[in-house]
């Protein structure tokens, strides 16, 4: 059965939601990745014309709020302190999230997001970071935040601030997430999520690639994503930056069709959700971001920083939409 016929065969509206929607699998996911690339292109922008304006594109502007010094181990990431080089810093004062926040709105972000490097946030913290959130959502933004794994009542406390979206990603298959990450389980990374839903907060959820995982294991990740009860509203697709000191520094690079490939996969299992063209984009030539539009992406984080790694200069990514004729959201 393909992804398609999954989706067909959902309940509709009519249907009681108790009943769950049939899972997506690998072996579907996989079959996706392994049709001829025109054809996957094709289905991909069949899909999203379905569901969205195919040259209209989202845009978030990503802020670190606290960085460095991360209790958990997650072999990407530079902010760890097993083995990251990112300089410590403390939690910004909100007066300095805001005017961040204003500049990004000024650029033409319709959304800002805050990150800290934290296992999970101490009550003390989340106060800060609530104040945080109602100062960006009072400029008229869109609010999202990745805090890491939130306790009872966390969730509630930053809805009830004016947060619209809890990023929290799966970062990889389940299969391979050992590989990446000791200090935690996914299923505590599904723990926090459940938090999330329950307090009706949206969910953007996403992960890596790159990190040298199979193809099999990058369609097991998006079969965990597409099976969500809802998909998430937002999924960023990250392309693995490797920085100096993580276990990943060496990783080998991604053919750029494979990753093109999991943007239309993406697209295709989740013809709802928002795809983020996330990390790595300043890698990226434009014609391999221009082939990630065409395959359903229709989100990218805006701005010249994401957490600890470059990204585009807006002025790049203004010229490049006008080439493409697309339209900022």
């Amino acid at each position: 059965m393909t992804v398609a016929a999954v989706r067909q065969d959902a309940p509709s509206s009519s249907v009681p939601s108790s009943i769950p929607a049939p899972r997506v699998t690998a072996a579907e996911i996989d079959a996706l990745f392994a049709l001829p690339f025109a054809d996957l292109m094709f289905r991909a922008q069949q899909v999203h014309r379905q569901h969205f304006d195919a040259n209209a594109i989202q845009r978030s502007t990503l802020l670190s709020v606290k960085t460095g010094g991360c209790s958990e181990d997650c072999g990407y990431c530079s902010q760890s302190a097993h083995h990251g080089e990112a300089e410590r810093e403390k939690l910004l004062d909100v007066a300095e999230v805001v005017v961040a926040a204003q500049a990004a709105k000024d650029k033409g972000a319709t959304r800002f997001c805050m990150g800290a490097a934290w296992k999970g946030p101490k009550d003390k913290d989340l106060d800060q970071v609530t104040e945080m959130v109602k100062a960006v959502k009072s400029l008229g933004l869109e609010t999202c935040v990745t805090l890491g794994m939130l306790k009872e009542g966390q969730a509630e406390k930053l809805r009830d601030a004016g947060l619209d979206y809890y990023n929290h990603n799966l970062d990889t298959a389940p299969e391979f997430y050992g590989q990446v990450i000791s200090t935690h389980s996914q299923a505590d990374r599904f723990d926090t999520l459940d938090k999330v839903r329950h307090a009706g907060l949206k969910v953007c959820c996403g992960g890596i690639v790159g990190m040298g995982e199979t193809r099999r294991a990058r369609a097991s990740l998006l079969a965990e994503l597409a099976s969500m009860q809802p998909p998430p509203d937002s999924v960023p697709i990250n392309e693995l930056v490797p920085m100096p000191g993580t276990p990943l520094e060496n990783a080998p690079p991604l053919d750029p069709f494979e990753f093109v490939r999991t943007i239309a996969a993406a697209r295709i299992a989740m013809p709802s959700s928002f795809v983020r063209l996330s990390a790595g984009r300043q890698e990226m030539s434009d014609e391999l971001q221009a082939l990630c539009f065409l395959a359903g992406a229709n989100s990218i984080f805006y701005g010249e920083k994401l957490l600890t790694s470059g990204n585009p200069e807006a002025a790049g990514d203004d010229a490049l939409f006008e080439r493409l004729g697309l339209t900022a959201i």
